[in-house]
């Protein structure tokens, strides 16, 4: 079925449209996130929006050059989202990378590319780092020539104020001399006027080079002016109407500031050159009875992988044979290396120490845990965060509203009496000194280095926004078994009933069919227990299991269910018996499961899971913190309080099954709080996505990189704390950023009018305000890569 969409005016097919509003009661469907978006902006009040997630979306990640400020990013991403079948553009100024998700039914890579480059900005296919050490490489020796040529121009300005000597023949030509020295330092910032024009006529917005354009532009034509007047005899001009000092050293100053703000904003970048640089080149592996040594890019899944003393991990896998520790802090930032035996998992990029291993090769390529690693913390890096908006409002009205500001200030000014002179000093000044560079980059470069700094300690942060919500996060949720306890019980006791005519290892073998094909925690306990008994699991011959509960087999004759109290009151078996044995087993924080056989409850099994190493710590930092800490679990309200008296809990939420687990964070949500769910990613899923901040522990997991917004590599809830604390401290960055870029602008473009001449006769000069300008941008970056001294409580 086909429907128009009422902003653009395209047809839309409503069985694949990813996007629909309801208004009124009618349905109205989009091509585009920008059209929903444009259409909630008009109609105010709606009853309903729904995304729907039909079909899968792709990501790319370009390198963009050309952009100067957050206006070519506004510019860029207006471009985009106007296009049918993209979903979202999100530009990182900082990185100079474009996050694109696209329908691939709809439009392609090649497509996006070419509306960026139809915009006056260019898609680099080369390569970032290669890109970015050119770009450098370029913009050094454009400011060392304009440096220079420079001086010479320097002297001039300083001879005519300090009464300097000045040789005849010198001072006679000195127009045509400065011309002369003038026009190639033009050359050298040529960019600035290609691009501020360009985006004037290409995009019909003006940006940072648009400002400098008509800045530098205005001076060097007004000079030029002179210089012809003074040629052809006029004697209303002189040396003293030149402003060439100015044009040269405004190009200079602002190339030197493009140059430190492109070396500090590749400083940000560091987290993904550590990790990239991470990768091994090559791996020894088995083929036909050798070991032989082949590139990365040639191995296969279910190669067996060779590994020495001393040796880097290739790929992800699982070890087959041998046994050694392997350093595993690149990616965990964990120091204390891991004891790996036969079917532990190993992660591509990580040290081998002292012993040597086989492994399987699982996973190669974009699959591998590194690769992910990356393609997470560039996504993070180029994704914006809520506050950011604030920036791009602004920078979307900014550069008109300079314009407009720096026109009345020469038309006032002129009108005050003021000669051409002054007023156009007073307009050069105002468009050089209001850059918005700096408001462009607070956000993107602060958020660049906590993402990396959450990586380096192994905490992916999927994006900006996430970082941002951790910030303001008041109540914590855990999931109890595998995030605060190990996950791996162990049985501790196996009572008989009174008129159960078998013994312990009956009981013991009727779980252990049970559980022979469950995936329950509780199953490995059991198991583990009959085979030290010498008890052989046999296979049932049927299985069914019933979530929450427990399992009901088929074994022979014989019907057996094992599980808790719940299940075993749905099929109306009695446990009398038992009752006072479970209450006191589960007064001491133990799982009880019942056994019956053929609708008789015959005995039960107890099983004890442990706090992991640093859970308590944890509970008892975010305390301090200030935070309310809740566990929630399926386990029974006795087993979860003992458990929670362990780690310091003091409000649980137990008997809770796992589809009800997202409804009882939605309570807390509705009671005000902001919350964050700690789970390992499994059943946990639709909880994670319910909370304000879902955080998943285990990230070696797909399940646990698909469903957290935040991933805790290792399995240390301390990393909560540092990951709250991350967000805290990079948010006080991004406000201090917004804070400084907009104190300079607000106080810099009043100054720059002349706003003071009138009280105390001070006139800004243009080189000044354009060297103010150049290290606005630098200054925010700085403050961000100070940034790097954050280190986690511990």
């Amino acid at each position: 079925m086909k429907a128009i969409d009422p902003v653009c005016g395209m047809e839309v097919d409503t069985e694949k449209s990813k996007f629909k509003a309801e208004k009124d009661g009618k349905t109205y469907y989009f091509c585009s996130k920008h059209c929903l978006e444009t259409f909630l902006g008009n109609a105010g009040e709606h009853k309903h929006v729904e995304v729907i997630g039909k079909g899968k979306s792709e990501k790319i990640i370009l390198n963009i050059s050309g952009m100067s400020c957050a206006s070519c990013v506004l510019a860029i991403e207006n471009a985009l989202k106007k296009h049918l079948g993209i979903i979202d553009a999100s530009i990182n100024f900082a990185s100079e990378k474009a996050t694109v998700e696209y329908d691939p039914g709809k439009t392609n890579a090649d497509r996006i590319e070419k509306i960026i480059n139809a915009t006056g900005y260019h898609v680099i296919k080369s390569g970032g780092k290669s890109a970015e050490k050119k770009e450098m490489h370029n913009l050094k020796i454009r400011f060392a020539g304009s440096l220079i040529l420079s001086i010479p121009l320097m002297y001039f300005m300083l001879a005519d104020l300090l009464r300097l000597p000045m040789p005849g023949p010198v001072m006679q030509n000195a127009p045509l001399i400065q011309l002369l020295i003038t026009i190639p330092i033009m050359m050298f910032g040529w960019i600035f006027f290609t691009r501020g024009i360009f985006s004037l006529f290409r995009t019909r917005t003006a940006n940072m080079d648009t400002l400098v354009a008509m800045g530098v532009g205005s001076a060097f034509l007004y000079s030029l002016f002179v210089t012809v007047a003074i040629w052809t005899g006029s004697g209303a001009y002189s040396m003293h109407n030149l402003y060439y000092e100015a044009a040269g050293l405004l190009i200079t100053f602002i190339l030197l500031g493009k140059y430190l703000e492109a070396a500090a904003k590749g400083r940000t970048s560091e987290a993904i050159k550590k990790l990239i640089s991470l990768q091994a080149k090559t791996a020894t592996v088995e083929r036909d009875g050798k070991e032989i040594e082949i590139r990365i890019e040639e191995m296969e899944i279910g190669d067996i992988v060779v590994v020495k003393p001393g040796g880097k991990v290739p790929v992800d896998g699982t070890v087959v044979s041998g046994s050694s520790s392997v350093d595993e802090s690149m990616m965990t930032g964990e120091s204390i290396p891991v004891e790996k035996r036969p079917e532990d998992k190993v992660i591509g990029a990580t040290i081998n120490k002292t012993g040597s291993f086989r492994f399987r090769a699982e996973k190669i390529g974009k699959d591998s845990f590194l690769s992910q690693m990356v393609r997470l913390v560039e996504e993070a890096q180029g994704s914006k965060a809520p506050i950011q908006k604030l920036a791009d409002i602004v920078a979307a009205y900014f550069v008109p509203t300079v314009l407009l500001i720096g026109i009345l200030s020469f038309v006032i000014w002129l009108l005050a009496g003021q000669t051409f002179i002054f007023s156009l000093t007073v307009f050069i000044t105002v468009l050089i000194i209001a850059c918005p560079c700096a408001i462009g980059l607070a956000t993107p470069t602060a958020v660049m280095i906590g993402t990396g700094l959450g990586a380096e300690h192994g905490i992916l942060i999927k994006s900006a926004e996430a970082l941002q919500k951790a910030s303001s996060l008041d109540t914590v949720v855990f999931d109890k078994t595998g995030t605060l306890t190990k996950g791996k019980p162990e049985v501790t006791d196996i009572v008989v009933i009174g008129n159960y005519t078998g013994n312990v290892n009956d009981i013991l073998f009727l779980a252990a069919a049970a559980e022979k094909k469950s995936e329950h925690p509780l199953a490995e306990a059991v198991l583990k227990k009959a085979a030290l008994e010498k008890i052989e699991a046999k296979d049932p011959d049927s299985f069914d299991s019933v979530p929450g509960k427990g399992v009901e087999i088929k074994l022979g004759i014989d019907t057996v269910l094992f599980g808790n109290r719940k299940l075993m009151q749905d099929r109306n078996i009695g446990i009398t018996g038992l009752e006072q044995r479970i209450s006191e087993l589960e007064a001491q924080g133990k799982t009880v499961m019942i056994v019956a056989k053929n609708s008789q409850a015959d005995g039960l099994i107890a099983a004890a899971d442990t706090l992991k190493e640093f859970s308590s710590e944890a509970v008892k930092t975010l305390r301090l913190m200030g935070k309310e800490v809740v566990m929630i679990t399926g386990d029974n309200a006795r087993t979860a309080e003992a458990i929670a008296l362990q780690a310091g809990i003091e409000r649980v939420l137990a008997e809770v099954l796992p589809q009800e687990k997202a409804e009882n964070i939605k309570r807390l949500q509705g009671e005000g709080k902001k919350v964050a769910m700690v789970g390992d990613g499994i059943n946990d899923a639709p909880a994670l996505a319910q909370a304000d901040i879902g955080i998943a522990i285990g990230g070696g997991t797909d399940v646990a990189i698909e469903t957290g917004e935040i991933i805790l590599v290792k399995e240390d809830l301390r990393d909560v704390i540092t990951a709250i604390d991350l967000s805290s401290f990079t948010m006080k960055k991004i406000r201090q950023n917004l804070f400084w870029a907009f104190v300079y602008n607000t106080l810099g473009i009043p100054i720059a009018a002349g706003i003071l001449y009138p009280v105390t006769g001070f006139l800004l000069n243009p080189v000044i305000a354009g060297a103010a300008m150049a290290f606005s941008s630098v200054s925010v970056v700085s403050n961000s890569l100070l940034m790097r001294r954050f280190r986690p409580r511990r």
